[in-house]
């Protein structure tokens, strides 16, 4: 089974509590380095929540998975450290 064919199986794992938020997320490419780079989907991608679901579930469950992938990142996403970062007005 390929390394995206293992990805693809943890995120199916997990899928149906994304999809109980209305969310979902879909695999945009694996790197050469092996970080899967997915886009949030539906309700995910505008969650305040959703850094914490990426990191805390959906990282979590596709390294236990596959032990060769060494990050996961939204592409859609904007990371809380940066500098940019503009916190949904319900967190400011």
């Amino acid at each position: 089974m390929s390394v995206l064919d293992r990805v693809e199986a943890a995120l199916n794992s997990i899928r149906p509590y994304l999809e109980t938020d209305g969310g979902n997320v879909s695999v945009e490419e694996i790197t050469p380095e092996n970080v899967v780079r997915l886009k949030l989907l539906g309700s995910c991608g505008s969650c305040p929540m959703s850094i914490m679901t990426l990191k805390a579930g959906i990282e979590e469950a596709i390294k236990k998975a596959v032990p060769e992938i060494t990050g996961v990142e939204a592409i859609n996403l904007t990371d809380i450290d940066d500098p940019n970062a503009v916190l949904p007005e319900n967190l400011r």
